[in-house]
């Protein structure tokens, strides 16, 4: 198990197979706001792929192949965010995508609480730190516990999504929630162009 980390982009050739954990760590949370500072990628093999990307930049061809894809199912946890600005970023829209927030809250009906830290502890039986969580994210250097955080946000995902799908299907809520992804990356253009707050399904 080792995390690695580049400058800008992927390196050219690395396959991360048909199933790729992806998070992202900003200056803030605000997608039209905050700069992308860190993309962090897995395969689900203990193994953990971190880019830091340039104050500016608004090019990363391998992560932008990979992102765009059909044949690969890009991993998230609160994907909502993270696709949105890999979009603002990039200018490329994620697709297909799972989330294990919008898993869980569909099929965790016994609790209110849908944080990562959470669901590893409960599913995976994985406890991972989230110290790091409100940090300088923009540096030109990340720290040690920056990179080993930013990576345990991806390495574990895998696992959790077998878990949680494993519910889904027992539920009988798969396919609701595959509606709910599908829809994900469109829910995240929303946000971008100026309904973050607003259920246009509501009534008023």
């Amino acid at each position: 198990m080792a995390n690695h980390l580049y400058q800008r982009d992927l390196p050219d050739g690395l396959d991360l197979g048909p199933v790729v954990a992806i998070d992202c760590e900003s200056m803030g949370l605000n997608p039209n706001r905050d700069r992308l500072c860190v993309v962090q990628l897995s395969s689900g093999d203990g193994d953990a792929h971190l880019v830091q990307i340039a104050r500016g930049q608004t090019d990363a061809p391998n992560i932008v192949r990979l992102l765009t894809d059909p044949a690969v199912l890009k991993l998230f946890h609160f994907g909502r965010f993270d696709i949105a600005i890999l979009l603002r970023t990039f200018g490329a829209l994620t697709a297909p995508v799972y989330c294990t927030k919008i898993a869980s809250r569909l099929v965790r009906t016994y609790t209110d609480r849908h944080g990562l830290k959470v669901l590893l502890q409960e599913q995976v039986g994985v406890d991972i730190s989230k110290q790091q969580q409100s940090s300088d994210w923009g540096a030109a250097q990340l720290t040690d516990a920056q990179i080993g955080y930013a990576a345990s946000d991806v390495l574990h995902l895998h696992k959790l999504r077998d878990r949680l799908t494993a519910m889904l299907d027992r539920e009988g809520r798969t396919e609701m929630a595959q509606a709910c992804f599908d829809f994900l990356p469109m829910r995240a253009r929303l946000d971008l162009a100026g309904w973050p707050e607003t259920d246009i399904f509501a009534h008023s």
